[in-house]
């Protein structure tokens, strides 16, 4: 079967919302397949973004690239509106010194909804986040 990384705008996935924006990096480079751009945060903390996916997705591995995370927050939601969303990953990650962090996190999902969202919530200053590798 042939994996599909289904975080990709070209697969149909949207941002839908950012709590954050910058024009250089907006958050639609976090789904936009290109390894030189990226979304950078401003403001408050925490952050927040949400990708909606338009078809069922099945999500086995989930890689999310960053710099000074320090807790990554993953909600989901089968709702079709961006509503009740409920906690799926909340994990510390190893601060870096400025160098990326690569954090895999390898999932089993029997079963999912149509119109998944998934929504991070970013605790800490990030220069980049990229979440890619998405694979159904």
């Amino acid at each position: 079967m042939r994996k599909v990384d289904l975080c990709l705008s070209s697969e149909g996935s949207e941002v839908i919302l950012a709590t954050s924006s910058d024009e250089k990096h907006p958050p639609e480079n976090i789904i936009d397949g290109n390894p030189e751009t990226f979304w950078t945060t401003t403001g408050m903390f925490p952050q927040e973004f949400i990708i909606f996916f338009h078809k069922h997705v099945k999500i086995e591995r989930l890689v999310i690239q960053s710099y000074f995370v320090r807790t990554l927050k993953i909600e989901k939601s089968t709702s079709k509106e961006p509503v009740d969303f409920q906690q799926w990953i909340e994990k510390d990650l190893v601060h870096t010194e400025g160098q990326l962090q690569n954090e895999e996190i390898v999932v089993i999902i029997v079963n999912k909804y149509p119109h998944d969202i998934i929504g991070s919530v970013l605790s800490q200053p990030i220069e980049k986040v990229i979440l890619n590798n998405i694979i159904s």
